[in-house]
């Protein structure tokens, strides 16, 4: 009954999220794309880097060059929600370099679809533990990732890279949500190093719904 009791509640949370309006941009291979919520954290819904169609971007292309319109590269949400999930803005290239190329030869765009979730943040300090807390509502977790996505956050000597990303988000979901109390602990003997010798912090964004 327990069990019965909880599914029903996270099956409930994630239909609360339901309402919030995605925006929609597509940047040019080369550009790019400059995400921002003004109030909430940046969630993305849909990420694609390649081509689906013969307009977009197409001004002073070749003819070959935007004929590919099967152009999918399947790892764009994953990379997209790596780099922006959790953020207040977000600034990401359009390149073969952030991407890789899925489909050589043709002239590709980012197409993204985001948006900007009501949320509370709590960053936990490598080696250190905290608490996220409701005090109406349950715990529901919209992201989390375990290394480090700046310079400033938890500061010290081992701050040498902005560009460590473990997500887990599906982990502290499982932990926490449906939940009035969950304790975060931010170590490598919990998640794995996932970036030898920096120092890293678990960040979370999360509701109490």
């Amino acid at each position: 009954m327990l069990v019965q009791k909880r599914s029903w509640i996270i099956s409930l949370l994630l239909l609360c999220q339901c309402g919030v309006e995605a925006e929609k941009i597509e940047i040019c291979e080369g550009e790019s794309a400059d995400l921002n919520c003004d109030e909430g954290y940046i969630k993305i819904v849909q990420a694609n880097y390649g081509r689906t169609d013969r307009t977009t971007c197409a001004a002073g292309k070749t003819e070959n060059s935007i004929s590919n319109t099967r152009c999918l590269q399947a790892s764009s949400l994953s990379s997209m929600s790596a780099w922006c999930d959790g953020r207040k803005s977000c600034i990401v290239p359009a390149t073969d370099s952030v991407f890789t190329d899925p489909c050589d030869g043709t002239y590709k765009y980012l197409s993204v679809s985001y948006e900007c979730i009501p949320a509370r943040k709590k960053v936990t300090c490598d080696n250190t533990q905290s608490n996220i807390t409701c005090g109406t509502g349950v715990i529901s977790v919209h992201y989390a990732n375990y290394g480090r996505r700046d310079l400033v956050t938890c500061p010290g000597k081992l701050v040498t890279t902005r560009y460590c990303y473990s997500p887990q988000t599906s982990s502290l979901r499982s932990r926490c949500n449906g939940k009035k109390s969950c304790e975060l602990n931010a170590s490598n003997s919990i998640y794995s190093d996932p970036c030898y010798g920096v120092q890293k912090y678990l960040e979370v964004t999360y509701s109490c719904e």
